[in-house]
């Protein structure tokens, strides 16, 4: 017996609602087939089977509220197969019944194509199939950017064959096998979730192309491409009926008006998401408005010749999304402060060759200004906290995110435990995340879980800016370029190398009193680099 339980479902996502079962108790099911759809105030989860067997109970019931970790079912072994034989009995003799029922004339040519799959798969050689790896821990899903091989062509373990775009990161997804790519199950462009087959390999020296038509036709009839209409699988409209839909989906539905059966579907098996719903909705209340006043100008402008219209990536989309979401729901709030550059100036001159030498990486401004920004953190520890709800978590750890300038966006890796880093520790980290940036070789891992964040404009030549928070954290650094500028010094007017600093923080946990001091102790640090030392 196998307990099937609520997954992780995201850095901040503690529980979710049951939202419809696909599969009822008895029913036989195979791995990775879709169970249950759970409903998150964020995003829709689908939780599949983990083994072939039978649904042998069912513990948490339809709009029951689960939490990370929670039982919702129990799966037993046995024969997928022999207890899949009374399932078609009854269905059957449930036709026998209501002879009167609406014919499918293609439903018996779909079960002849599916026996004839494996066949078709045989004749070819063996297939491996080639699936969508795992994205992240708050990453249900991600779009096909581009397949770099094609069907025929011959493929290395490992070797990748497709490129995956989620709204953090790029990945490479590498072959199963050694073999000849036999087919590609989906395009460029489409939505996948983690575990989805995307394309299959004959690992013989068969004909790929020869084994992939029959097999591709047998999932035709089945309702089993992508992007399927009735007309392609040659399914009657009244056969969409069937089609599972969710209650957040039925909710949308019924609120904008419309059939959710109408409903285009891009989740599994062609079902549809709330994503889908919401989008179905808002074309038709524009497609409505537009026939009542044809006078309107339409919502979209129309391209130019001088112009080009490109979709936004999705990096680009949850960029604009989360920038947005930082300025909805935190009370943000920008102070300033200028810090006399001169003795860290002065000492990196002193010493940059020999802390090459020694430690094997350049001695920047990094590494001073993050040993700068810990101490300051540790007297104010707001500025190194979130708020979660009504409560207030302080961390006790000093993840720095540093925000990176790449050619898809920005990305924010973190270096962990700068603490307990040196310099030297600070400036080796931050090389090895800009390098991965630049390379598009950085995780999921390699951005998650910063408690504050560094973002330095000045290389662009930044005179001054206000940054935005990186959600949930409660405060960020904005740091811009060095400037001479005349200054008071003991009654004289000297010229100094000056670099105005911007902390942005969140009101609603961190005071202004709170914020001036954290920008002040950077300032007291970096003007007098011996603090550092002394930890004071």
């Amino acid at each position: 017996m196998t307990d099937i339980i609520v997954p992780q479902l995201g850095e901040s996502v503690t529980e979710a609602t049951v939202g419809q079962w696909l599969k009822k108790a008895g029913d036989a099911v195979s791995k990775d087939e879709v169970l249950v759809e759970l409903e998150t105030d964020k995003v829709s989860v689908e939780v599949a089977a983990t083994a072939d067997g039978t649904l042998s109970e069912i513990v948490a019931n339809e709009g029951d509220t689960v939490e990370i970790g929670a039982v919702l079912g129990r799966l037993g072994g046995g024969d997928a197969k022999a207890s899949d034989a009374p399932a078609k009995d009854d269905k059957k003799a449930a036709k026998s019944e209501a002879p009167k029922a609406e014919e499918k004339p293609k439903a018996e040519p779909a079960k002849e194509d599916a026996k004839a799959a494996p066949a078709a798969k045989s004749s070819g050689g063996d297939l491996t199939d080639v699936a969508v790896p795992t994205m992240g821990e708050s990453v249900t899903e991600g779009t096909i950017s581009e397949f770099t091989k094609k069907v025929g062509d011959k493929v290395s373990k490992d070797e990748t064959i497709a490129e995956i775009e989620t709204d953090k990161v790029a990945l490479e997804v590498p072959a199963s096998a050694d073999g000849t790519i036999a087919e590609l199950l989906v395009s460029a462009g489409d939505t996948v979730t983690p575990g989805a087959v995307i394309a299959r390999i004959s690992t013989s020296g068969g004909s790929a192309a020869a084994s992939s038509a029959p097999e591709k036709e047998a999932r035709v009839s089945q309702g089993a491409v992508k992007g399927e209409t009735p007309a392609e699988t040659g399914e009657s409209a009244s056969g969409q009926e069937d089609r599972p839909v969710s209650p957040s989906v039925r909710r949308v539905a019924s609120e904008g008006g419309v059939n959710p059966q109408d409903i285009p579907g891009s989740g599994r098996d062609g079902r549809a998401t709330k994503a889908d719903a919401i989008d179905y909705v808002n074309k038709a209340a524009q497609s409505s408005a537009a026939s009542k006043a044809p006078e309107a100008p339409k919502a979209t402008r129309e391209v130019g010749p001088r112009e080009e219209r490109v979709k936004m990536t999705r990096l680009r989309q949850t960029i604009a999304r989360r920038l947005k979401e930082a300025q909805d729901t935190a009370a943000m709030l920008t102070t300033f402060n200028d810090v006399d550059m001169s003795a860290v100036m002065a000492l990196r001159s002193k010493y940059k060759e020999s802390f090459v030498e020694k430690h094997g990486v350049k001695l920047g401004f990094m590494g001073f200004f993050t040993k700068a920004i810990v101490s300051a953190l540790k007297e104010i520890p707001a500025v190194n906290a979130e708020i979660d709800g009504s409560d207030i978590i302080y961390k006790n750890f000093y993840d720095i995110g540093m925000a990176v300038g790449t050619d898809k966006g920005l990305v924010v890796p973190v270096i962990r435990d700068c603490d307990e880093l040196s310099i030297a520790g600070i400036e080796r980290e931050l090389g090895n995340l800009a390098r991965k940036a630049r390379d598009g070789d950085l995780t999921i891992g390699d951005m998650q879980g910063g408690t504050f964040t560094v973002t330095n404009g000045g290389v662009y030549g930044s005179l001054m800016s206000t940054p935005i928070l990186n959600p949930p954290q409660s405060g960020v650094l904005g740091m811009h370029r060095i400037e001479q500028r005349p200054v008071a010094i003991d009654g004289k007017v000297e010229i100094r190398p000056m670099m105005y600093l911007a902390l942005s923080y969140d009101h609603r946990i961190v005071d202004g009193k709170e914020a001036v001091t954290f920008l002040v102790r950077v300032k007291e640090a970096l003007e007098d680099p011996e603090r550092l030392l002394l930890d004071i």
